[in-house]
């Protein structure tokens, strides 16, 4: 087994062999001390850390990971172009998330953009070699290939928000449904009336999930869905005005607008600005994810929190007993799991 750190003899480093000398037992029994095996008692494991401490033997842990088969790294693999990742502040939470439940392992996190066919061939090359252990997976679109090679790839992965409703990767994700009724629901109870949707790209399933929860909110306080009030944007600030740019020419008797997205949202909040409608007197505004971008708008925009760093830290919590479950040491194949956080609207001066 290799070393580094301390240093034996003459300067040179600590051999096994030289530590299980001292310990007075085998060299696989060193081992698995190191390695934190229980088939070990506790007499043995005192008598072999103490022959650690006392030559100062720092086991080279890339050594370890290579007999175990391991990386110990894993990849936040986000199959968008790198300037909507730091445009948008859900993947920074997002990966504030991952980053704090990392802390406290030995895994390594790479992030990946995987955003054009050339970084996806690229990616694909990377993957196949199996560089990582595992791969958190965020923004997939429902034709995205990145989930079915790597399940082809036999790599464990984890995704952040379901495909569909058949998902068969594990995934964490939040209740767009409920969160999507509970603002046409607010709106409604401020006495809107025609409350248009700037929904998010339809092919990511959240985004579909909060255009049901819009519809269901309408349908259950008795009020027709007027399908010419929803209109796609892209999650994208350019997309929010384009598509209230539409809303307007199609229904100005609007009288409200729920967005799929904080940063949609301040597009759409522009585009009301520069066609004289005053917020919330005129049109009342939620957007959704509770960022920055809602609190400091003038005025404060009201907006479904979701609880995007902690989806981050349970998707790292299951990609990590993903791992463990496909190690030749545990052949249990890992339960799949779809974990659902719950929303929360926070109320403010835009509605």
């Amino acid at each position: 087994m290799a070393v580094n750190g301390g240093r034996g003899r003459g300067g040179r480093r600590p051999t096994l062999e030289e530590v299980a000398a001292r310990a007075g037992v085998g060299r696989g029994t060193v081992s698995r001390v190191i390695n934190g095996s229980p088939r070990v008692s506790d007499a043995t494991r005192a008598a072999v850390e103490a022959a650690v401490a006392e030559l100062g033997f720092v086991p080279n842990t890339a050594a370890r990971a290579l007999a175990a088969n391991r990386t110990d790294a894993i990849a936040l693999v986000v199959p968008e172009p790198e300037t909507r990742f730091f445009a948008e502040p859900y993947f920074s939470d997002m990966l504030r998330g991952v980053g704090a439940q990392l802390s406290d392992t030995e895994m390594q996190l790479l992030l990946i953009f995987a955003g054009g066919d050339r970084e996806r061939r690229r990616l694909a090359q990377y993957l196949a070699a199996h560089r990582v252990d595992g791969v958190l997976l965020v923004s997939v679109h429902a034709d995205d290939p990145l989930p079915d090679l790597l399940a082809q790839l036999e790599i464990p992965a984890v995704i952040s928000g379901r495909r569909s409703v058949d998902e068969t990767l594990p995934s964490v994700d939040s209740d767009n449904f409920g969160g999507g009724r509970a603002a046409v629901e607010h709106l409604l109870a401020r006495g809107r009336r025609t409350v248009a949707h700037v929904a998010g790209r339809l092919d990511v399933f959240g985004a579909q999930r909060r255009v049901d929860g819009y519809r269901a909110a309408l349908s259950d306080a008795g009020l027709e869905v007027d399908d010419a009030l929803i209109v796609p944007g892209d999650f994208t600030e350019e997309g929010g005005r384009r598509a209230m740019k539409e809303l307007l020419e199609r229904r100005p008797d609007l009288d409200a607008v729920f967005a799929g997205s904080d940063v949609m949202a301040a597009g759409a909040r522009q585009v009301l600005r520069e066609e004289g409608r005053r917020i919330p007197d005129d049109v009342a505004l939620v957007g959704y994810d509770d960022s920055a971008i809602a609190r400091h708008m003038d005025p404060p925009m009201t907006s479904v929190r979701q609880p995007i760093e902690e989806m981050g830290r349970a998707m790292t919590d299951l990609l990590i007993a993903e791992i463990a479950g496909r190690r030749p040491s545990s052949p249990r194949e890992p339960e799949r799991r779809q974990v659902v956080l719950p929303t929360e609207l926070i109320q403010r001066r835009s509605s």
